[in-house]
């Protein structure tokens, strides 16, 4: 059930605009950034939503997993954390005018 509603989820996305959330969240943030790294799927907006919940995330991938080498700097700048709802639409019309 999962894998087919993530991967129709995916699919047919053209953002991920995301909230706090738990697992089930993460799961999805994780798969559509896996994808897109791997240019398994083209690029879309990963957009995090609410800074004081996300950053402490953004910390641990880039103190733990680019210390490492395990991600490379530019897979960072797949992620992108706004607070408001302006910010969040002005980023998705700007990337849907670039298309």
């Amino acid at each position: 059930y999962f894998f087919i509603r993530k991967l129709m989820l995916v699919k047919y996305s053209s953002g991920f605009i995301i909230f706090p959330g738990g697992f089930g969240t993460l799961d999805e943030v994780f798969e559509a950034l896996t994808l897109i790294q791997t240019k398994k799927i083209k690029p879309f907006p990963l957009i995090l939503v609410g800074s004081e919940y996300w950053y402490g995330f953004y910390d641990w991938i880039k103190k733990n997993t680019l210390k490492r080498g395990l991600i490379d700097k530019e897979d960072l700048n797949l992620i992108e954390i706004l607070d408001t709802p302006e910010e969040v639409v002005t980023k998705i019309l700007r990337f849907l005018k670039l298309k």
